[in-house]
């Protein structure tokens, strides 16, 4: 199993879910949602990029070059992305679901 197949079991849903979300919401709710998701995004992704490729350079862990496309960004390949994606996906997304479904106010 390659490292996308089994990137796509965690970010399909994470996708789904996400979606779910973003449509439950309302105009500037979902401005400020979908702003803030993507201001946590490049957070996370430049965090993952420089500590990741420090534990590889490290040798802390290392990925089978026949299971990855190939693609870096320092030395961390592009799939090693995919689990903060979905992390910055799911993590608001199941917030403003399940606070709707508890009766809270949505902030």
């Amino acid at each position: 199993m390659t490292y996308w197949a089994l990137n796509a079991v965690f970010l399909l849903p994470a996708l789904v879910v996400g979606g779910l979300a973003a449509a439950a919401l309302k105009g500037g709710r979902r401005r400020t949602a979908l702003a803030a998701a993507g201001a946590a995004a490049v957070v996370v992704l430049v965090l993952t990029a420089v500590f990741d490729s420090m534990m590889i350079a490290f040798g802390l862990f290392s990925y089978s070059e026949e299971l990855i496309s190939g693609v870096y960004i320092g030395f961390a390949p592009i799939e090693d992305f995919a689990y903060p994606v979905a992390a910055v996906l799911l993590l608001p997304a199941l917030w403003i679901l399940l606070g709707k479904r508890a009766g809270k106010r949505q902030p």
